[in-house]
């Protein structure tokens, strides 16, 4: 059954920061994976690939390519804030963890995603990268890893929110 989740991100607080800031178009998803048929795997996904790689195992990558991509993605950048809208098609099918033994659910019942960003840095003049994630404590305060500026802050979980299913 093909899936489609939503997935939202709000950095505030740009207002001081001299630093050129941006979403990369890559992200990373914890779902059920069929293929493996294991739960809450870590899923890899990049804008214009036509499939997305899943870990695996508990161990981690290179793991399998699998069903997915991201079919939306966009930006908004102001002055005060820089938000993301990811859209991410998935497929998925019922099964039970072979390790584990659980049911497997779309999405996973424990959403995660990490979302990345760049920026350039205008005191070192060098490019630098970051990233929020679900299981952050907030406020989370992005810094520029040169100078220490301050380049943002994430006051509230990115949001997955699961928007169709179709066979």
């Amino acid at each position: 059954m093909l899936r489609t989740a939503e997935i939202t991100a709000e950095l505030t607080g740009l207002e001081n920061t001299r630093h050129q800031l941006y979403w990369r178009s890559r992200l990373e998803f914890s779902l059920d994976c069929f293929i493996c048929e294991r739960t809450g795997r870590t899923t890899v996904f990049e804008r214009g690939a036509e499939q997305a790689r899943c870990s695996g195992s508990r161990s981690g990558f290179p793991g399998h390519h699998t069903a997915g991509r991201i079919a939306g993605f966009d930006t908004t950048s102001g002055r005060e804030r820089l938000a993301v809208r990811a859209l991410v098609d998935f497929w998925w099918a019922p099964f039970t963890d072979t390790r584990d033994d659980r049911k497997a659910s779309a999405p996973t019942s424990h959403p995660w995603v990490r979302l990345h960003l760049a920026y350039h840095c205008p005191e070192a003049n060098e490019s630098g990268t970051g990233s929020v994630q679900t299981n952050l404590v907030r406020p989370y305060h992005l810094t520029c890893k040169h100078c220490d500026a301050l380049l943002g802050v994430d006051r509230e979980t990115p949001a997955v929110r699961l928007l169709s299913g179709r066979s």
